[in-house]
């Protein structure tokens, strides 16, 4: 990690202290409030500053300009190269389920507390930009979809809608599990995004795949720093919630999109791809964020390395963000 990020995501209140915001220390899992983000504002502000810093504007990209739509030709690609981009395009147009699940476990309504609004919306300022991003992926993958001649745009919206209406729900209740989840899931996209864009034949999704790779890679960072904050905020009481989102990982879609496993089995076939790689990014970013590690945070770094040497689900890539 650069110094000066080292510097920002650091600088918070340490176990056991009071927070900007009155959060209580690692007294247990009760010391979140239901329905926050459960960190201090200053927190959460210095990691969305963080992850925007490392998104200027001469950097970014869109969809109708950045890319030379006319010279898309799907008949460079194999068909499972063909079957891999539709697959994608379904889990990155997902994207309103996977908003609408942020907002439902970080709502900004009357229903909350004044302290529990102002600590939501500091994560809403990374999940507005991180929306626009995974839009501009869908978005992205439709465009080739059309002008390569995989599929004509009546048809894809159609298909697109019949799934995408399909409510997106992941069983975490703790924001430290809810994070987690979605750093392996970031990572696991931006893994096979790379493999993909090494096999392929047309250079207009090869840069395709190139940009959201990035975008990927960026998202799986902000994540990381979010684990690494919960973690030296609350200690071993996030330990059992990072573990759950582990033993009940599932990419998403993996229950609703129709002939999904023959379909990730396919695409795991077309580029090399194991979602169970990015597990090993996960200890990582545990082992970083306790200076002296306890017996429980020994143990989830074993559990989580034994989940990746016996997982036997097909390997699908997906979003969230996914993403």
């Amino acid at each position: 990690m650069p110094a000066d990020r080292h510097r920002l995501l650091t600088a918070s209140a340490q176990p056991g202290e009071p927070g900007p915001t009155g959060l209580a220390g690692p007294t247990g899992l009760q010391a979140i409030p239901a329905r926050s983000v459960g960190l201090p504002a200053d927190d959460v502000d210095r990691a969305v500053t963080a992850f925007m810093t490392a998104s200027p504007v001469t950097r970014r990209w869109d969809v109708e300009t950045g890319f030379d739509w006319a010279a898309a030709d799907a008949d460079r690609l194999t068909e499972g190269q063909r079957s891999a981009v539709r697959f994608i395009t379904f889990i990155e147009d997902h994207l309103p389920g996977y908003f609408a699940l942020y907002g439902s476990r970080f709502p900004l309504d009357s229903d909350v507390d004044v302290e529990t609004f102002l600590l939501n919306r500091e994560i809403y300022h990374f999940t507005v930009r991180w929306a626009q991003e995974e839009d501009s992926h869908a978005r992205a993958l439709f465009r080739y979809q059309v002008e390569s001649g995989i599929a004509r745009p009546a048809a894809l919206r159609r298909e697109l809608a019949e799934e995408g209406r399909k409510q997106f729900a992941l069983p975490h209740e703790h924001p430290a599990a809810l994070f987690a989840y979605t750093l392996v899931q970031e990572k696991a996209t931006q893994i096979y995004y790379q493999n993909l864009r090494a096999v392929v034949c047309d250079p207009v999704l090869a840069e395709v795949l190139g940009r959201l790779s990035r975008d990927e890679a960026r998202h799986f960072t902000f994540m990381a720093d979010m684990v690494d904050l919960y973690l030296r905020r609350y200690g071993d009481a996030v330990v059992e919630p990072i573990r759950e989102a582990i033993a009940q990982f599932r990419m998403p879609l993996a229950d609703t999109l129709r002939g999904y496993w023959r379909w990730a089995l396919r695409i795991a076939d077309t580029a090399h791809y194991d979602h169970t790689e990015a597990y090993e990014h996960l200890v990582r970013v545990v082992r970083r964020a306790v200076d002296a590690p306890s017996d429980r945070v020994d143990e989830l770094a074993s559990f989580v390395r034994a989940c990746r040497a016996t997982d036997p689900t097909p390997s699908p890539v997906a979003p969230l963000s996914r993403s």
